[in-house]
Formats: C-alpha cells, sequence, structure tokens
C-alpha cells in the first residue's frame, strides 16, 4: 500500500500549506509511470472537446457566411464576414490572457467550468443577434469563453498525461478541432436547407445547438480532479495526494498493477501566486529562445489556419460559384484530412521527436499551400481539386499546427504554464491570426486569384520560415517530465 508521499517542512515560521513552505513529493513521477488508461481517455474527451466546440464555431462562421450575407436582417457583406473572424479572434486573444492569469492563480478547475459558461451564454446570444455590432459583441464574448478554455485545458492536459504519450495525446486533442467542423459542416447543410428550414432561421438554430453542446459538456466535466501539480504548488499538498491516490485506486481497480518506486521526488516552496515581474523575466530573459520559437510557431499557424479557413466558403462561392448551402460538402473531406494527421503523426512526435517533426510539417506545409497557390491562380483547379489540395496540405498542417500547442504548453515552468499558454496563443493569434481573416476578405473582394496567391504565398513564407525556427531551437520535450523539461520555478534543492 502506498503511504503519503507528500512531506511538508517548516521554514522561517511558515506552516505546511502556507506561502513559504517547501513540500517534497514524488506525485509527479507517480503520474508519469501510470498506463494509458480510461481515466485518460475520460480526460482527454472532457477537456479535448473544447476543441470540438472551437471547430464547430469558426465552421459555423465560415459555412454560414452565405446565410449571414442573404439574411434580410443582417445583410453582411465579404468585408463583414471577415471583420466577423477577427472579432472572433480577437476576443478569444483577450479571453486567454484574463482567463489563463486566473487559471494558474485560482486552480484549472475553476476556470474550465467559467470558461465554458462564458462560451455556453454567448454562443446562445449569436442566435439572437440583429444587426452587425451585436452579432460582433456576442462573437466576441465567444471568442473570449474559447480562448479561456484553451489556457485551462491544455494546462490541465498536460499536467495529467505521461510523458511518454503527451506529444501524441496533445496532438490527437488537439486535432479534434476539425471533428467539430465537420459538425458544423454537416449541421449547416440541414439547417441551411431550404426545404428543411427557413435559412434565416437555420442560421440562429446553428448557434443554440452549439450552446446545447456546452450545456452537455459540462456534465462531462463535473468527475475531473483540479491538476495535483498545481494542488502541491499551491500549498495543498494533502489535497494533492489524495487526488493521485484515488486515480492510482481507478487504475488498481481496472487490474493494472503500478509500480511501488520508490520514485523521485522534487522539493517546492509553495506560493499561492507568481508576480508578472517574474513571469516577464522568465518569458524574457531566463527563455528567450524556448519564447522565440513559441512566437514564431503559433503566428505562423494563426495565420495559415486562419485566413485560409474563416474564409473557405466565400472561395468556394466567389471563384468556383458553388451555392452556399453545398459548401458544407466541401469542408467535410477537408476536415477529415485535418483529423488524421494528428492522428497518423501524432506518435512520430514521441518517437522521432518535437524538433525534426515540428520543421518537417510546418515545411511540407508551407510548400505545399504555395504550389496549391500557383495551381489555383492559373486556374487549373476546379472545387473538387482545390478540396483535395487543401485536405492533403492540411494533413500535415494540423499536426503542425497542434504541435505548437504543444510546445508553448510543455516549455515553461508549472507556476506560469496556463499564462505562458495564453500568452503565446494570445501574441500569436494577434499577430498571424486577427488580420488574416480580415486580409483575405480583402483580397477576395478584389476577384483576382493572383491577388489571393500573394496571400497564399506569405501563408506558406511564415511556415517554412517558423519549422526552420523550431529545428534549429526547438526543445527535444520527447518522453521527458514535465519538470524536467523545464525546472519550477518553486524547487528548491
Amino acid at each position: 500500500m502506498h503511504v503519503a508521499r507528500v512531506v511538508a517542512s517548516r521554514r522561517s515560521g511558515t506552516a505546511a500549506g502556507e506561502a513559504g513552505s517547501v513540500v517534497e513529493t514524488d506525485i509527479p513521477a507517480r503520474l508519469d509511470r501510470l498506463p494509458w488508461g480510461r481515466f485518460h481517455r475520460l480526460v482527454a474527451v472532457a477537456l479535448g472537446v473544447t476543441w470540438i466546440l472551437d471547430g464547430l464555431e469558426v465552421t459555423l462562421a465560415g459555412t454560414l457566411s452565405g446565410a449571414l450575407k442573404a439574411s434580410p436582417v443582417l445583410r453582411f457583406d465579404n468585408a463583414d464576414i471577415g471583420l466577423i473572424g477577427s472579432v472572433y479572434l480577437a476576443g478569444a486573444v483577450l479571453g486567454a490572457l484574463f482567463f489563463g492569469w486566473l487559471t494558474d492563480r485560482v486552480g484549472r478547475k475553476k476556470l474550465f467550468f467559467v470558461t465554458l459558461a462564458v462560451y455556453l451564454l454567448a454562443t446562445a446570444a449569436t442566435a439572437f443577434s440583429w444587426n452587425l455590432w451585436s452579432f460582433m459583441v456576442f462573437r466576441f464574448l465567444t471568442g473570449a469563453g474559447i480562448g479561456g478554455e484553451y489556457a485551462a485545458i491544455n494546462s490541465t492536459i498536460q499536467e495529467l498525461v505521461p510523458a511518454r504519450v503527451r506529444g501524441w495525446t496533445d496532438l490527437v486533442i488537439n486535432g479534434s478541432f476539425w471533428i467539430g467542423a465537420a459538425l458544423g459542416a454537416g449541421g449547416a447543410l440541414v439547417l441551411l436547407d431550404p426545404a428543411v428550414l427557413d435559412p434565416e432561421f437555420g442560421w440562429r438554430a446553428a448557434f443554440l445547438i452549439g450552446a446545447l453542446l456546452a450545456f452537455i459538456v459540462v456534465f462531462m466535466r463535473l468527475w475531473i480532479p483540479e491538476s495535483p501539480r498545481w494542488l502541491i504548488t499551491h500549498g495543498r499538498a494533502e489535497e494533492a495526494e489524495r487526488v493521485v491516490a484515488g486515480i492510482e485506486q481507478r487504475f488498481r481497480a481496472e487490474g493494472h498493477v503500478l509500480a511501488e518506486g520508490p520514485f523521485a521526488r522534487v522539493r517546492l516552496k509553495t506560493r499561492h501566486a507568481t508576480p508578472f515581474a517574474e513571469v516577464a523575466e522568465v518569458l524574457f530573459r531566463r527563455y528567450r529562445g524556448r519564447t522565440t520559437v513559441g512566437l514564431v510557431l503559433m503566428a505562423g499557424q494563426a495565420f495559415f489556419y486562419n485566413a485560409i479557413f474563416f474564409t473557405y466558403a466565400l472561395v468556394l462561392t466567389e471563384f468556383y460559384g458553388i451555392a452556399s448551402e453545398h459548401v458544407g460538402l466541401y469542408i467535410l473531406p477537408f476536415a477529415l484530412g485535418n483529423v488524421l494527421g494528428p492522428i497518423v503523426l501524432g506518435r512520430l512526435f514521441d518517437t522521432i521527436g518535437r524538433r525534426p517533426m515540428i520543421a518537417f510539417t510546418y515545411c511540407i506545409s508551407g510548400v505545399l499551400l504555395a504550389l496549391s497557390g500557383w495551381l489555383f491562380a492559373l486556374g487549373w483547379l476546379d472545387a473538387a481539386g482545390q478540396t483535395i489540395a487543401w485536405m492533403v496540405i492540411f494533413f500535415f498542417a494540423s499536426a503542425a499546427a497542434s504541435s505548437a500547442y504543444l510546445t508553448v504548453s510543455e516549455n515553461f515552468p508549472l507556476e506560469l504554464r496556463a499564462l505562458a499558454i495564453a500568452f503565446f496563443y494570445a501574441v500569436g493569434t494577434g499577430l498571424g491570426g486577427v488580420a488574416g481573416p480580415w486580409l483575405f476578405g480583402l483580397l477576395i473582394d478584389t476577384g483576382s486569384r493572383w491577388s489571393l496567391f500573394g496571400g497564399y504565398l506569405l501563408g506558406a513564407s511564415l511556415m517554412v520560415v517558423a519549422g526552420l525556427v523550431a529545428l534549429r531551437w526547438g526543445v527535444a520535450a520527447e518522453r521527458r517530465s514535465l519538470e524536467e523539461v523545464s525546472r519550477p520555478l518553486s524547487q528548491v534543492d
């Protein structure tokens, strides 16, 4: 039987649990030694569903663009559609920063309920929009909820999943975005069918369905524990021990035989918050190389993805004459390629390694986009050919984009993990994502294939540069514990 693994000691008159006390623990090693089991699958589903919701939201924005333009109430134009995409991303940026800061202070579990509630209420409100401004406000708040989810969810998953499968798990979960995309595309086919529902009510029903799914997710998350790693650093050692002991008991009850140790131990000085000055010191001085890599990866994939996907439907309708109610048919195979990429390639990030796989997936995505953009400009692709090209490109790009989130969530210390995720998501998306949909909306409005090709070349160049940066300065974090990859700020010798 395991005995309590956490021992608190007093220093300078502080009691165990108070800021400044020292906790010695083997909990990180015990979590990493666990076999992959039902517990991890349930965590991946209950938390990873965030990406499905985001995929649903982004796809709805694209596939519903025709209905929003035709709406007698809204009457949006192409520039409005691009602006709305940028507003959604801007909300996600600010939401990530604010909720990421709170996640490190008050806990992972509290915040992944708060952010889900924000998303649920805002996406439901979108269904009742009456003009451009109301639509943008509700989309901004929806984005804020999703952005906050990223910080709370990714930090929790990183801290609960064993090191040897952390890369594959993270990539597959992030790639599940495209399951939501497929749901959004399929749902739009039905909801925008005039034979089924008046299109003016169809687009509103689509957003209400997103809120309903979020309501169901609330109940899926009730049983997920707080991150034991977060509990330890915040002086709640006994609670962390109970959580880990409970997880271990689950595995034994399922017939798993767990190694009994002894396990490597770490000594941590508890704290309740990390000052912004220390966060800045870590990001911009101690780990400035990692910060550069993270920013380049996040900005490159954000521009690449958001610029292209937020205007996907516009390209099909404006250049290929596809009816808006049929756009979903073309997004389904595109989504399939995106889902398969992380599943097929994900294991290689844990075996071949982070740096070579990140470089490969980024660079090949950029090269393929440049090639397909050239064929598009020449008029050599029809709608089916364009869809096949994007399906192949984003098979690799999906793994690349997911690896960016993996990189920024495992390369920085525990005490600022959620805020670091939020920072890189926010700055990367701000630099590469917010302007992308707006820029591509303007390029599409020119009606020139060669103008749009220039936008594709820009996105391709950013991906290739990011891949080369990761190859040169990336961290080989595969199969290493989080504490080994980045020493906790609170660790003492």
